[in-house]
């Protein structure tokens, strides 16, 4: 069973994340999170057993300023040792969201691709 951990401060991206997961595995354990702030706090809440997959927005709330919170997120992901193998996902509408994926090592997904092709997800089968 995967567990997934999905960030982002608007509802129904979440929601909608969170559908297209189910429709990629088999019941897998979806939680979820307002803002890289409480993202976080369920990292370290999971430290011992890592989420398999993390998707963030990048825009959520403006605390971490000048960096965005989701890099500001993926950031603190990558301080985790158990989290080495997860696999990170910046699904964002930013304009600068390749820069910062590639910056930290990490895959995205543009939020007009991701609504409009949701097989865009299907790499995180592998």
């Amino acid at each position: 069973m995967k567990k997934i951990l999905i960030v982002d401060d608007i509802k129904g991206w979440r929601d909608y994340h969170s559908a297209v997961m189910r429709q990629l595995f088999d019941s897998p354990k979806i939680v979820t999170a307002e803002s890289a702030r409480e993202g976080y706090e369920k990292i370290m809440e999971n430290n011992i057993n890592p989420f398999d997959i993390v998707i963030t927005d990048l825009q959520m709330e403006n605390d971490f300023e000048p960096k965005l919170a989701g890099e500001w997120f993926v950031e603190q992901i990558k301080t985790f040792k158990n989290y080495y193998k997860t696999k990170i996902v910046i699904v964002s509408a930013s304009y600068n969201i390749n820069m910062i994926a590639e910056a930290n090592n990490v895959d995205f997904i543009r939020k007009a691709t991701a609504k409009n092709y949701p097989d865009s997800y299907d790499f995180l089968k592998d």
